[in-house]
């Protein structure tokens, strides 16, 4: 164990000394110029880093504990375009707009991207998906669902979405999680989340409804 004092930092140790826009439409780029404290004393000198303003979002797993089964949303992602395989296996996810809670955020989307009513709702994590120049913070959920009434095609076409539906029994889907076909941090995190969860309890109902 480090025998250092550890110092505690909050947002009142950094200054921003300018901001500015760089890009604004769907997400907001800013090129910020700042200084903050340092763990030796004092103060930084003077930096300059692009900051992806991307809002938060929330994420859920959609788990049946009766059938043991989760549900898995399919779809184009241009963040992998590049990859060998651009289309993505996920949990439901979406932006957390002005007004909404991240419970709300889940809810709605699970009906919108898999035609899903989710009933308790357990949170798992959350978390800044990358840090070093993105502001985007993911709450992740465990939803309680009847995965036999998932749909199997879903997504708005106004919003150009095109999404395939995956009911699976869990184990499966952790085998996928092991093989690699499940590859983004959201999706691993629920699942290990759950996978977690499951060696602690006997009755699957546990999860969303302790004993």
């Amino acid at each position: 164990m480090s025998n250092k004092k550890l110092t505690e930092f909050n947002r009142h140790d950094v200054q921003v000394i300018q901001q500015e826009s760089g890009y604004q439409g769907f997400f907001r780029l800013l090129r910020l110029t700042l200084r903050h404290k340092l763990f030796s004393g004092g103060w930084s000198k003077e930096i300059t880093r692009e900051l992806f303003e991307r809002g938060d979002a929330a994420a859920v797993l959609p788990y049946d504990p009766i059938r043991d089964e989760v549900v898995l949303i399919e779809q184009f992602r241009v963040g992998s375009y590049n990859a060998a395989q651009p289309w993505l296996f996920e949990v439901v996810a979406g932006i957390v707009e002005a007004g909404e809670s991240p419970a709300e955020v889940v809810r709605r989307e699970a009906q919108e991207e898999a035609g899903l009513a989710i009933g308790a709702l357990v949170e798992a994590s959350h978390y800044y998906s990358s840090p070093g120049g993105c502001s985007e913070r993911i709450t992740v959920f465990i939803g309680e669902v009847d995965a036999s009434t998932a749909a199997d095609f879903a997504g708005l076409e106004e919003e150009s979405e095109d999404i395939r539906v995956h009911r699976l029994p869990r184990v499966q889907a952790m085998q996928w999680l092991h093989e690699g076909k499940i590859n983004n941090a959201t999706s691993i995190i629920a699942l290990q989340w759950l996978a977690l969860r499951r060696t602690q309890v006997d009755d699957a109902k546990a999860i969303f409804y302790p004993i």
